[in-house]
């Protein structure tokens, strides 16, 4: 990060002396003219202070120019080198100055707006302090943030920002992250709870038991994902950038011509200037920065580029059930031992197996189990089938908990149970097996989202016709959170590549497809959408890895909002191309008619610079009705 800094500061110093350069360049050449409308027996001061004028705003113009065509990159500035070395050639030297000032100044402007990005980014770094307070034997004291390592307990004070990730272990307080998660309101904190670095601890003290640092923690993660994405490009950035080589040719050519017809040199050195397209090279990358921004300040991070680009042309959406479009906080709500178990004993097994899961499902018995105070046991080795269930030994008995189906495929008797109708029971159920024999189950239940219904609303009235939900839970269960929720499709009792046959299947039928799944045990369907987006990936790693865009909070209306923003980008990103097309053909057009000066050629060519950017820029405020 330090070395990232460092190249940040010196591309900064370059800009910063490039600028100063600009504007002694430009002061010359003002000065040249101030002497020949004040002072007419001082020509030939006004001529030498006009070349020396345009050889500092020329040179860095030309030497960018010759270092593009020794490594055989043929760029836009290639066209202001041959009017600018042509006005010299003429002895027009306060034209060749303010054609090479007006390039530095779009060149400025280009590179400005790409350490913007970055310096939005290095905001999002700064979030982390410098130091933390680290608890060690009973005794507090300062140390540099890198030096933490997992493990370490550190104390945060109210107004402290969180120096790393980590569960807390003592204290109760309410925690700012919306700069990290998008989310708009204070979370409360207490023993237990996940903490994210660079957040902000408002009310009570908290010690914090770190469990990632540095570049691992989400902060960090957040950067490197939003660096990797601007690094991309959408597909209509390579098309622009497989034929930019025969851009430069062709305007020379089309100069020349107008050269040949109309004798006059001016002409095709204005035409050269009006045509270097840097408003249509700006087109695309400043409406993505700006749309990425937008984008991770409401806690989504977009991956690739390319993917932003492909939201806009959704017109189907595949929902998780758990966690995704319910609140994932499942609460065991039935407990149905067989005749000779306990239902302590039930609670006992099924607890000490879960608690080396991350599913809800788990983390609903484990906390029941803590409610009752049954002491967990701990276990050497436990095996989890994705989809399906776990399995482990205690005293040397083997226990089996998961899906009615997985018990029945491992031979397991469900003879013991007492007879009741499970079939249309709207909860989830898990069972639980000793030595093969069914013991008893555990029923849960989970609350849809409230937002839920009125994303899937929503999700529909921008043409995403078909609501799909997919789920490994019980056909009652799915039918009532479908209904509830207006999904089209409801498939039940999934496993993890079923849901992904399910997603290709509906590609299949011409769809364009986002999965929305918690990336846990849906990263098979995640990969195999057009999209793939991981809802809570702030809490998750596995999140973040499988899916090509990552809400880091748990919030639904982010997905129509990710709609609109791609569809918006798209929408700016045409009018940047309009424009950039608009002010070369008339520019063009102008200057082979003899209507256009060269001065006037690289303010016309500026102008367009500005629209496209100032245009661009309105991505950077939309949506902030969800903040």
């Amino acid at each position: 990060m330090a070395v990232a800094q460092h190249q940040h500061q010196q591309q900064q110093q370059r800009v910063m002396l490039r600028l100063f350069a600009t504007f002694l360049g430009g002061a010359l050449i003002i000065n040249s003219f101030f002497l020949e409308m004040m002072f007419k027996t001082s020509a030939e001061i006004a001529a030498l202070s006009a070349f020396f004028g345009a050889i500092v705003l020329g040179a860095p113009v030309i030497i960018q120019s010759i270092r593009s065509i020794t490594t055989g990159q043929m760029k836009v500035t290639e066209l202001a080198s041959i009017a600018i070395l042509s006005s010299v050639a003429l002895e027009m030297y306060q034209t060749a100055g303010i054609v090479a000032f007006f390039m530095l100044v779009a060149d400025a402007l280009q590179t400005r707006t790409a350490l913007g990005a970055r310096d939005a980014i290095e905001s999002l770094i700064r979030l982390a302090p410098n130091e933390a307070t680290l608890i060690s034997s009973g005794s507090e004291q300062r140390v540099v943030v890198s030096a933490l390592k997992k493990g370490d307990i550190v104390r945060v004070r109210p107004g402290e920002n969180i120096p790393a990730d980590g569960i807390v272990v003592k204290g109760q307080s309410v925690v700012e992250q919306a700069k990290i998660t998008g989310e708009s309101l204070p979370v409360d904190k207490m023993i237990d709870s996940e903490v994210f670095a660079g957040t902000t601890n408002a009310t009570g003290m908290l010690e914090i038991k770190v469990t990632k640092v540095g570049e691992d923690t989400t902060l960090g993660r957040v950067k490197q994902l939003i660096l990797e994405a601007e690094k991309t490009k959408t597909p209509i950035m390579q098309i622009i950038d497989k034929h930019v080589s025969w851009y430069t040719p062709t305007i020379i050519m089309l100069a020349a011509l107008i050269l040949y017809f109309s004798q006059e040199i001016e002409r095709a050195i204005t035409a050269l200037v009006v045509t270097c397209p840097s408003a249509l090279v700006l087109a695309t990358p400043t409406a993505l920065v700006a749309a990425i921004s937008c984008a991770a300040r409401l806690g989504i991070l977009i991956k690739d580029v390319k993917y932003l680009e492909e939201a806009a042309q959704l017109n189907s959406i595949v929902f998780d059930k758990t966690g995704t479009l319910t609140t994932g906080n499942l609460a065991v709500t039935r407990l149905s031992p067989a005749p000779e178990i306990e239902a302590s004993n039930l609670l006992s097994l099924a607890a000490s197996l879960e608690q080396y899961s991350n599913h809800p499902v788990a983390k609903a018995v484990v906390t029941m189990a803590k409610k009752a105070n049954i002491e967990l046991i701990d276990l050497p080795e436990v095996h989890e089938t994705a989809g399906k269930g776990m399995s482990g030994y205690i005293e040397q008995k083997h226990i089996l908990i998961g899906r009615e189906s997985w018990l029945r495929e491992e031979g397991c008797d469900f003879s013991k149970l007492l007879p009741e109708d499970m079939e249309n029971a709207e909860y989830s159920v898990l069972y639980i097996a000793q030595n093969k024999e069914c013991v008893g189950w555990i029923g849960l239940e989970d609350t849809t989202r409230e937002e839920a219904f009125s994303t899937t609303k929503d999700l529909k009235s921008l043409g995403c016709k078909e609501i799909t939900m997919l789920t490994g839970d019980r056909w009652p269960v799915a039918r009532k959170v479908g209904k509830e929720l207006g999904c089209t499709n409801v498939h039940a009792e999934c496993l993890p590549e079923t849901k992904q046959q399910l997603v290709e299947k509906i590609k299949q039928q011409g769809s364009r497809v986002a999965v929305v799944g918690d990336g846990v045990n849906d990263a098979p369907a995640l990969a195999a959408g057009n999209i793939g987006i991981a809802m809570a990936a702030a809490q998750n790693d596995i999140a973040i890895n499988s899916a090509s865009i990552a809400l880091l909070n748990d919030r639904l209306d982010r997905l129509p909002f990710l709609i609109k923003l791609a569809r918006k980008t798209k929408l700016i990103i045409n009018e940047n191309l309009f424009f950039g097309i608009f002010f070369i053909i008339v520019g063009l057009t102008l200057s082979g008619f003899g209507l256009l000066t060269p001065i006037w050629g690289a303010i016309l060519h500026n102008i367009g610079a500005l629209v496209i950017v100032f245009n661009s820029a309105r991505l950077v405020r939309f949506g902030e009705e969800l903040m």
